[in-house]
């Protein structure tokens, strides 16, 4: 009998080794795709550290391929030989399973950190409101979905023909006991050892729970290198961490606990009951300019900084915005954090006035009935402004069309809804062009008095990148006539560039019409998040890495025939927080009251902190990763700093005080009521 048992557990050993075996193959695909130096050459010390605590952490769910095949197929089919009969295919199936999670693992975070820079983290728990034909559409045309798909077939056909291999080689046999007692205790000790083993083996080579694998024990040399510092954690892992790590502490604080981590950016203690954000109340210094009769934020997908740098600008990319930015009145920054590493927090932070912080503001149904004293539509309709909301796509997407009404907009419009029915679009929304020219129409034949503010925010600038670019004029050679060969000749790069600067080209052609129909009009422009826009692998610059500004920089851009780079206060950087009190600055009444976390762009500023980022005049940091960089604009990848992080405590803050209000939806208002 206990000889099936010591057959099983060397089976079980060897398809065990499989998941962790699988797991450095993948770990090593990830490296050759996303890091720079594609061979250890120098470097041994550094990828042996990464493979070997990738190995050990990665225990941490394989461990329990060992446990399974233990637990459920040869202890069973040491007492039941009917079971036995059958416990082959019960472990190749189970295995061949576990093997499958890790595929998807894996392509899941191939594709996560294309599109994010990162692996796996709490931004996958946004995804669940997101619009899933939009999802299916990049994934099958911009991240080879069909392949990954017939990948998948393949590669469950490869394991389970290995494992078939793995169990017909052969095992050691069972030793001849010719004592008893001795075999008796052989096989005690060979059921206790495979309990042994496994704990072993799921604590990272260990016994001793508190000595399990974890982040702060990566080796610094590993750690220190981004790609292969990501690289070291296995899918499944930093899939886990991910989910368990929740998107903000700050909600499930007690308001004792809130109220001393606000202390750091409020002037008074927030008593029970006490709406915070009315300790934020500024007075206007008075107008600099005329009152405009039109304002228009435009909010463009994906309108990073990165193009706009002189390193980049070959590419002219920004060709409309170049344009638009070279007239004398027009007021660029070069260095701006946007509220958002995506796009809907991007959104609502800017609309809300507070940080979404991720926590979903827009899809919290208290916020589908009430508004803030700091939302943006607030505060223009108190300075006499009608306030509008375009957005390209449906206004279902994100619940906008509950959220952006309540929020205090007295009119939103979607694209579909504007447009006519058989306007082309993606899965977001209408094509940007079409989209920014219904809205043009319908704006100029507005008969209501009064001042208008107009937010608009497109959705072209997005993958997958499947428009015909070239019958809305974008004429590769024409545009970049000095871009590598390499990326004229690659289709699906050739795509994207041409997306990049048609998007461009609508947004601007919008504003450049509307500051010809209304000449005193005030236009400000500026991009929800950053992205890949750079084709790095295709030779544009040295070095084949993005740097932490490429990542991060969203763009800014002012104008109006009263503006003059003296008003600024010779800012270099901003983020978005600081648009709101810029526009009250400049055209509200001296003394007139308004409520802003931050100072207006006419202050001098000299740092700037959001929950995902911070930056003072010289330097660049990320709290999600812990590492600072140069704000330098250089061909060559500059150092980056670990465990660098500064202003966290304005930074806790910050997120503390959306969490207080999500805490206390009763302190919301009426729009109009405020």
């Amino acid at each position: 009998m206990f000889s099936l048992f010591w057959h099983g557990v060397q089976q079980d050993f060897k398809l065990f080794l499989l998941a962790p075996v699988l797991c450095a193959m993948f770990r090593l695909a990830f490296i050759l795709v996303y890091r720079p130096k594609k061979t250890p050459t120098g470097e041994w010390r550094k990828w042996a550290g990464c493979f070997r605590y990738g190995f050990w952490w990665g225990m941490d769910f394989n461990a329990y391929v060992f446990l399974y095949l233990v637990v459920l197929v040869s202890l069973p089919g040491m007492f039941l030989p009917g079971y036995y009969a059958v416990a082959d295919w019960v472990s190749r199936i189970g295995v061949t399973a576990y093997l499958l999670v890790l595929y998807v693992a894996f392509a899941g975070k191939m594709i996560f950190y294309y599109h994010f820079h990162d692996t796996f983290n709490p931004l996958v728990k946004l995804g669940r409101h997101a619009d899933k034909k939009n999802f299916a559409d990049i994934f099958f045309h911009q991240n080879h979905g069909t392949s990954i798909l017939i990948g998948l077939v393949l590669y469950v056909i490869g394991c389970w023909k290995l494992t078939g291999l793995l169990l017909v080689t052969p095992t050691i046999p069972y030793p001849d006991f010719s004592a008893v007692g001795v075999r008796y205790g052989f096989n005690a000790l060979l059921v206790v050892g495979s309990i042994v083993l496994f704990y072993w083996f799921r604590y990272g080579g260990t016994l001793r729970h508190r000595k399990k694998p974890e982040w702060d024990e990566v080796p610094p040399l590993v750690k220190n290198d981004t790609v292969l510092g990501k690289a070291t954690v296995d899918d499944l892992i930093a899939f886990e961490l991910a989910i368990k790590r929740p998107v903000s502490d700050a909600v499930r604080h007690s308001d004792e606990e809130a109220a001393v981590i606000l202390k750091d950016i409020l002037p008074q203690p927030v008593k029970n009951g006490e709406n915070p954000l009315l300790q934020f109340r500024r007075e206007s210094g008075g107008a600099r300019m005329a009152k405009p009769s039109h304002i228009f934020f435009l909010l463009g997908e994906s309108h990073a900084q990165a193009p706009f740098d002189p390193i980049y600008r070959k590419l002219h990319l920004m060709e409309a915005s170049e344009r638009f930015r070279r007239n004398l009145h027009t007021i660029s920054f070069s260095n701006f954090l946007p509220g958002g590493m995506i796009s809907q927090p991007s959104l609502v932070s800017l609309l809300a006035g507070i940080y979404d912080a991720d926590m979903e503001l827009n899809e919290n149904t208290a916020f589908w009935e009430g508004t803030l004293p700091t939302a943006l539509p607030v505060q223009m309709h108190r300075l006499g402004y009608r306030t509008e909301f375009w957005y390209g796509g449906g206004l279902n997407w994100g619940s906008l069309d509950h959220f952006a009404p309540a929020i205090g907009f007295d009119a939103c419009h979607g694209g579909p809804d504007i447009c006519p029915e058989d306007a082309p679009r993606t899965w977001l929304g209408i094509y940007d062009h079409i989209f920014l020219q219904e809205a043009a129409k319908r704006i100029k034949s507005e008969k209501a008095d009064g001042p208008v503010f107009h937010f608009l925010y497109t959705t072209s600038n997005h993958g997958p990148y499947n428009m015909p670019y070239e019958e809305m004029g974008f004429d590769i050679e024409r545009v970049m006539p000095e871009a590598p060969e390499k990326l004229k000749k690659d289709h699906k790069l050739r795509r994207q560039m041409g997306g990049i600067w048609y998007a461009d080209q609508a947004l601007i052609h919008f504003a450049e019409d509307m500051m010809k129909t209304y000449p005193d009009s005030l236009i400000i422009v500026t991009g929800d998040h950053a992205t890949g826009l750079i084709p790095f692998q295709c030779g544009v610059v040295k070095r084949r890495e993005p740097s932490l500004r490429d990542c991060v920089l969203t763009s800014f851009a002012i104008s109006h025939p009263e503006l003059d780079s003296t008003m600024f206060a010779g800012n270099t950087i901003g983020g978005h927080m600081n648009i709101l009190p810029t526009l009250i600055e400049l055209i509200a009444p001296e003394g007139f009251p308004y409520y802003s976390l931050v100072p207006s762009l006419l202050e001098p500023i000299d740092h700037v902190v959001t929950p995902y980022c911070w930056e003072t005049r010289d330097t660049l940091g990320d709290y999600r990763d812990g590492i600072s960089q140069s704000l330098a604009v250089s061909e060559d990848m500059l150092p980056v700093a670990h465990d660098s992080a500064r202003f966290e405590q304005e930074r806790a803050a910050l997120c503390e005080l959306t969490g207080w209000i999500v805490r206390h939806p009763e302190l919301l208002i009426q729009a109009g009521k405020e």
